[in-house]
């Protein structure tokens, strides 16, 4: 399976950086990963309404682009649906089974993602309704997906 995992903004902490080294290395023998930062939008402190939405606009334009052609898209929103990890397990392998072997995470900037990434995604995918750092949720996110092929394969992973 190819897993692509979109992000907005360049990470920089290095606690994070050498998690998220450590989990895709994991992931190695059970998938491809890639992952695919895109430029933030430098902003203020304070926007209006309508600049939000210039920026959101601007960051979903540059991740849309980024998307593999064919690639199921799981968007992270705080208003999607809320899966165990052994539901996301289940997704990714009904996805290969059924010959979708290309799946795209997308995780956007602070201010969350634009309209039309949301309309592009198959699946919007809610990790709570806290809200996290995007930046942290990239190691949530990969730690989740290698837990998931860890399920898939019947592998020992502690509770």
């Amino acid at each position: 399976m190819n897993i692509q995992m979109i992000t907005v903004g360049k990470l920089k902490e290095k606690y994070l950086v050498e998690g998220i080294a450590e989990y895709t290395k994991r992931l190695g023998p059970y998938a491809k990963i890639s992952i695919v930062e895109v430029p933030d939008e430098k902003t203020p402190e304070t926007l209006s309404a309508a600049e939000e939405a210039q920026v959101k606009q601007r960051e979903g334009e540059r991740i849309l682009a980024k998307v593999n052609e064919g690639a199921f898209v799981i968007a992270l929103a705080i208003d999607g649906k809320p899966l165990s990890s052994e539901d996301l397990a289940r997704q990714l392998q009904d996805l290969a089974t059924y010959g979708r072997s290309s799946v795209a995470f997308i995780i956007g900037g602070s201010l969350g993602l634009a309209p039309e990434v949301l309309a592009r995604a198959d699946l919007k995918l809610s990790f709570g309704r806290m809200t996290l750092p995007h930046q942290l949720m990239r190691l949530v996110l990969v730690e989740q997906v290698y837990r998931a092929f860890r399920i898939m394969r019947g592998e020992p992973y502690h509770k």
